[in-house]
C-alpha cells in the first residue's frame, strides 16, 4: 500500500483516541477550558453517563465570533505562546475541541464581553457547519451529544451508566479542588446534583472546598503541610495514620494547580506512611505542588495527567520529610471517626458487638481479680515481670507521681490530708495530660484513662508495640547496622547501567550493612549483608535495589526489609493482651505513648487508642 497522507477526519479520530477515551475525559478537557477562560461558574450537565448529553456552561471571557471556526481547528489555541517550556495554564494543546467534534456531535455557543450578541458553530462526525447568530449570555456553552457514534467500536469499552457518572463527579471533585474561588453544579437525569458553593483562595478558604469535596471528617483528622526546598514549594494536607482508606482514591495531587495521577507523588505518600500504615491501607491526602514550569515537564500525555520532574530525588525527598516531619509534630491524635463508631455502639437498641467467653482466649478478668487478692496485682503471682517502658527506675517506679504521692499510693486507705491533697494535685497534672490518668484496666488488654474533657480507651499491646518498634528503629538508624561477611562474594549480574547506578549508592548501602563494589563493567561484588536478615536471597535483594534506584533514585527497599524485622521484633517483644498492669505502669505507658511520634497506630496501623469526649457521653444519657 502507497504512503498517503491521511484525511483531517482521521487524525483527529486518532487523536481522540488518546485524548478521549470516555465522557469523563470530554467534561475534564471542557471544565478546563472554561478555567483557563477566567470562569467564576461553571455548571455541567450530563444525561445517560455522558454518552447522550454533556453540556459545559461558563461565565469566562468567551470566544470572539472570528475565532470560533479556528477553536475546532487541530492545533490552534490561545494558551500557547513560543515557549513550551513555560506552561501557566491547564490546556494548550489545541486538541481537544476537534478530537471531539471527530468522535460527536458537538455544538459551541459564546458571547465576549464586548459583544452584543453570541454566535455558535457546530461539528459532527468531523463535518463542520457555518458560524450563526445565536443568543446567549457571556461566557461560553459546549454541547456534546451521542459521544463515540461516529466511532461505534469504542461503545463496547464503556461501562454503565453509573461507573461512568461516577467517573465524571471524581473529575469534578478534583479539579475543584484546586479551584476553590469557581462554583461547580454537576446535574442531569443520571445523578443527583452535586454543588460546590465558592469559597477563597486562603488556605481557609481551601480547606473549606476539600471539607466540600472530602467531606468534614477530613479536615478534623488532617495535618497542615507546609515546606520549601531549592525552589519546590509542597503544601496541602495528609490524614493522620488512623484516618484511612482501603484504595488511593481519595489522595488527591496537583502541580501549578494541574489535578495529576503521577506514580512518583503516589509512591513518595506511600513511602511517607510505610511506618505507620499497613500496606491494604491508604491515607488520605490533598498536596499542592507548586515550582517553575521550566523544571517539570506536563506535555508527557495528551491527557496531560501524567507529569516528568526535572529532579525526581527532591520531589520525593521533599513529600516524605515533609510528611513525616508533620506526622512526628502533630503529637498524639485519635481520630475522631472512632468515636462516633464507639457513639454508635453505645447508643441504646444498637448491635451489639460483645462475646462470649474472656476476651482473646485468656482467663476472665473476674478470675484474674480474684486470683491476684483484693490488695491488688501481685507481680510475683505473675508469669511476667514488671512492664519495662525503659524509663529510669525511679520514673517506671512512681509513674508520675510525687515521692510523697507515690507512699500515699501504695499505704492503701488515705488517713493523712496531705497525702490525699498532695494526690489530688498529682492526679491533677496527669488529667491535664494528652492521655490524662490510668483509671482501670479492663479485659486484661484495654486501660481505661481520663483526662480533663474525655475519656481515653488504650489498646496496651499495639500501644505497647508502637513503642517497642520506635525504640527498636531510632536504634537501628543512629549507628550503622551490623553486617555479617559473606563466606564467598555473591557476583550478581546486572546491566552496566544499573551497576554503575548501585555503585553511587554504595556508601549509603554500606550503613545498613550491605557492601556492594563493582566487579567488572556488568556485574557487582556483595561481601557483606544485614546480619538482621539471615540467610536472604542476595540476588533478589540486589535486584529490587536496582529497580528502585532506578525509579526514585532511593535505597529504601532495603530500609524497609529492615525496618519489617524490627517491627516484627517489636510485635513479639511488647506486653501482651492478658497482662494485668499496675497503676503506675499503665500511667508510664501514657506518657511515653505521648512522647512517641506516631504512636496513635501500632505497627499494623491499627489505631492505638479511642478518645470520647464528656461532651458526647453526655450526650448519650440524655444530659445535653
Amino acid at each position: 500500500m502507497p504512503i498517503r497522507q491521511l484525511s483531517e477526519t482521521m487524525i483527529n479520530q486518532i487523536a481522540a483516541g488518546e485524548v478521549i477515551e470516555r465522557p469523563a475525559s470530554v467534561v475534564k478537557e471542557l471544565v478546563e477550558n472554561a478555567l483557563d477562560a477566567g470562569a467564576a461558574r461553571v455548571e455541567i450537565v450530563t444525561a445517560g453517563g455522558g454518552l447522550n448529553l454533556i453540556r459545559v456552561t461558563d461565565d469566562g471571557c468567551g470566544i470572539p465570533e472570528n475565532e470560533l471556526a479556528l477553536a475546532i481547528a487541530r492545533h490552534c489555541t490561545s494558551k500557547l505562546a513560543d515557549n513550551i517550556h513555560d506552561i501557566r495554564s491547564l490546556g494548550f494543546r489545541g486538541e481537544a475541541l476537534p478530537s471531539i467534534g471527530s468522535v460527536a456531535r458537538l455544538s459551541i455557543r459564546s458571547r465576549t464581553a464586548n459583544s452584543d450578541s453570541a454566535a455558535e458553530i457546530g461539528i459532527e462526525g468531523g463535518r463542520v457547519s457555518a458560524v450563526r447568530p445565536a443568543a446567549a449570555n457571556r461566557g461560553t456553552t459546549i454541547e456534546v451529544r451521542d459521544l463515540f457514534f461516529a466511532t461505534p467500536a469504542r461503545l463496547k469499552f464503556m461501562k454503565g451508566e453509573r461507573a461512568e457518572s461516577s467517573a465524571t463527579s471524581d473529575v469534578i471533585k478534583r479539579i475543584a479542588i484546586a479551584f476553590p474561588a469557581v462554583r461547580f453544579t454537576l446535574t442531569g437525569s443520571d445523578r443527583s446534583t452535586l454543588e460546590l458553593p465558592a469559597t477563597d483562595e486562603s488556605p481557609e478558604g481551601r480547606l473549606r472546598r476539600v471539607a466540600q469535596v472530602m467531606g468534614a471528617d477530613f479536615p478534623e483528622n488532617a495535618i497542615a503541610i507546609d515546606a520549601v526546598r531549592d525552589g519546590v514549594h509542597l503544601a496541602g494536607h495528609v490524614s493522620i495514620p488512623s484516618f484511612s482508606r482501603a484504595n488511593a482514591l481519595q489522595q488527591y495531587a496537583y502541580v501549578n494547580g494541574r489535578p495529576v495521577r503521577d506514580k512518583l507523588i503516589a509512591g513518595a505518600i506511600r513511602g511517607a506512611f510505610a511506618d505507620v500504615l499497613p500496606r491494604d491501607r491508604h491515607a488520605v491526602t490533598v498536596l499542592f505542588l507548586t515550582l517553575d514550569p521550566a523544571i517539570v515537564d506536563v506535555n508527557v500525555h495528551p491527557a496531560k495527567a501524567d507529569v516528568r520532574f526535572r529532579d525526581p530525588g527532591l520531589v520525593r525527598g521533599l513529600i516524605v520529610g515533609a510528611i513525616r516531619e508533620a506526622l512526628a509534630n502533630a503529637g498524639t491524635r485519635a481520630a475522631t471517626t472512632g468515636a462516633a463508631g464507639m457513639m454508635a455502639a453505645f447508643r441504646p437498641g444498637a448491635a451489639s458487638y460483645a462475646h462470649a467467653g474472656p476476651a482473646n482466649g485468656h482467663r476472665s478478668y473476674e478470675a484474674a481479680y480474684r486470683a491476684s487478692g483484693f490488695a491488688g496485682f501481685d507481680p510475683s503471682r505473675s508469669p511476667q515481670g514488671p512492664l519495662d517502658m525503659g524509663l529510669e527506675d525511679t520514673e517506671f517506679r512512681n509513674g508520675g507521681f510525687g515521692e510523697n504521692d507515690q507512699a500515699a499510693f501504695d499505704a492503701g486507705p488515705l488517713h493523712s490530708a496531705d497525702a490525699r491533697a498532695g494526690q489530688a494535685e498529682a492526679a491533677e497534672t496527669l488529667l491535664g495530660m494528652a492521655l490524662g490518668a490510668a483509671r482501670a484496666q479492663v479485659h486484661e488488654n484495654y486501660i481505661v484513662a481520663q483526662t480533663k474533657d474525655s475519656l481515653v480507651i488504650v489498646d496496651q499491646h499495639a500501644a505497647h508495640e508502637r513503642l517497642v518498634y520506635e525504640a527498636l528503629k531510632n536504634a537501628l538508624h543512629a549507628r550503622a547496622v551490623p553486617s555479617q561477611m559473606l563466606l564467598l562474594p555473591e557476583i550478581v549480574d546486572l546491566p552496566e547501567e544499573d551497576a554503575e547506578r548501585l555503585a553511587m549508592h554504595s556508601k549509603t548501602l554500606a550503613r545498613f550493612g550491605l557492601a556492594v563494589e563493582r566487579f567488572g563493567p556488568g556485574a557487582v561484588a556483595v561481601r557483606e549483608t544485614p546480619s538482621m536478615l539471615g540467610e536472604t536471597n542476595v540476588q533478589q535483594l540486589v535486584r529490587d535495589l536496582v529497580d528502585e534506584i532506578a525509579d526514585n533514585d532511593t535505597v529504601d527497599t532495603l530500609k524497609e526489609r529492615l525496618d519489617k524485622i524490627a517491627a516484627t521484633m517489636a510485635c513479639h517483644g511488647s506486653v501482651r493482651s492478658g497482662r494485668l498492669l499496675k497503676a503506675e505502669e499503665m500511667n508510664a505507658l501514657l506518657r511515653q505513648m505521648e512522647a512517641t511520634p506516631g504512636s496513635g497506630t501500632c505497627n499494623h496501623g491499627r489505631p492505638t487508642y479511642i478518645e470520647l469526649k464528656l461532651a458526647d457521653i453526655e450526650r448519650l444519657f440524655g444530659r445535653r
